[in-house]
């Protein structure tokens, strides 16, 4: 059999050029993988509020940028010195690596990988970029090691995890980022204990990701908190015990969380907006001397401010990147549980879409009714 050598493709992305523009679908060249990188023809991707926080500003310097970071593809061209993948697998990208080796990998404590770290960068780990525009040939940036909304894309074949087939595959893709942050939030970064109480604030993939996660760590009393009441029905398919919608209270979040919880606040809280003015909500919702508040979310502001006194009631406030879920350790216990239907990722498929209507999707997550927006290729 003649052995193949992969060529440059041309194909579509959806390409942001300016912070707050609309997005275009443009026509660009993936050049092959270099050493150690994977060229993936994608089957599905779907949105992100990340993806939506650099279209709005998020990172104003990188420009022109190829957006999208949760997907599932299939392999089709493999660089030298690739071991972990074969051409025809079916994987999902993800934006950390684990070498296994690193202080932090070996600690068990972290996801945050020495030699594969979160890149920021738009490029690949050598610097450069593998996409171009057909018609300049002005470099394309990716978004953080992916670019998940055009057809073709190059990974480090270190940022990548094998799908089970057994999973349907545009659940693979929800696992990519938002599902498994909150997911992993709940089991990895705050080691959520059995019979005890929880509160989430913000009911997306992220936070039912974070109820689920809750559940299955056997939570007694698991609050969801959404200004749309919707969201309280698709928190109860993941293992919510309580609803509240505080926009007709007239109350705080951590007011109506206590009345929730005689009094007390709850064991965790994980914040999941991205909502700066709720962080202190997050931290008072909690128990004074034993609460332990997570924050998840972002906006394009990242700077918060808090009232420092409740934090000094002995309370403490956490942050996590994908929810402290290593990828290749704990991934596959995600996938698995989701391939057992213990987590049924089909309740989080709201919408559809084609790549040409990637900015009608971005409208469509600002619907009552929308948990995840599926892009099919």
């Amino acid at each position: 059999m003649s052995h193949y050598i992969p060529q440059v493709i041309t194909c579509k992305a959806a390409v942001i050029w300016k912070a707050g523009e609309a997005l275009k679908v443009e026509e660009i060249k993936v050049d092959p993988p270099k050493t150690g990188e994977v060229r993936i023809k994608m089957l599905f991707a779907s949105v992100c509020h990340t993806d939506i926080l650099y279209r709005d500003g998020f990172d104003q310097t990188l420009f022109p940028r190829a957006l999208g970071h949760e997907g599932v593809g299939m392999v089709e061209a493999v660089g030298e010195n690739v071991k972990n993948v074969l051409i025809g697998d079916i994987v999902m990208p993800v934006y950390l690596g684990e070498c296994g080796s690193c202080l932090n990998c070996k600690s068990g404590k972290s996801n945050l990988c020495h030699v594969y770290p979160l890149s920021l960068t738009g490029l690949l780990p050598d610097g450069t970029s593998r996409m171009l525009i057909s018609g300049t040939g002005e470099r394309v940036y990716h978004l953080i090691s992916c670019s998940t909304w055009s057809e073709y894309t190059v990974f480090d074949s270190n940022y990548l995890v094998k799908v089970d087939p057994k999973l349907p595959l545009p659940h693979a893709s929800f696992l990519s980022c938002g599902f498994t942050t909150g997911f992993g939030a709940a089991w990895r970064t705050a080691s959520v204990e059995e019979g005890s109480t929880v509160v989430v604030l913000g009911l997306g993939a992220v936070g039912l990701g974070a109820i689920g996660g809750a559940r299955t760590q056997g939570a007694s009393k698991i609050i969801g908190v959404d200004l749309i009441d919707l969201k309280g029905k698709k928190g109860t398919k993941f293992g919510m015990t309580d609803f509240i919608n505080p926009k007709d209270s007239g109350k705080s979040i951590s007011e109506l969380v206590k009345e929730a919880t005689g009094g007390l606040g709850v064991d965790y809280c994980f914040e999941c907006t991205g909502v700066s003015s709720l962080l202190s909500e997050a931290i008072e919702s909690t128990k004074v001397g034993l609460g332990t508040a997570v924050l998840i979310g972002t906006g394009t502001d990242p700077i918060g401010h808090f009232n420092i006194v409740p934090f000094l009631c002995g309370r403490t406030l956490k942050g996590t990147v994908l929810g402290n879920v290593r990828v290749q350790s704990d991934l596959p216990t995600i996938i698995n549980k989701s391939v057992n239907k213990e987590i049924d990722l089909e309740e989080l498929l709201t919408h559809e879409v084609s790549l040409d209507e990637i900015n009608e999707a971005l409208e469509i997550t600002k619907q009552p009714d929308c948990v995840k927006v599926l892009i099919k290729f």
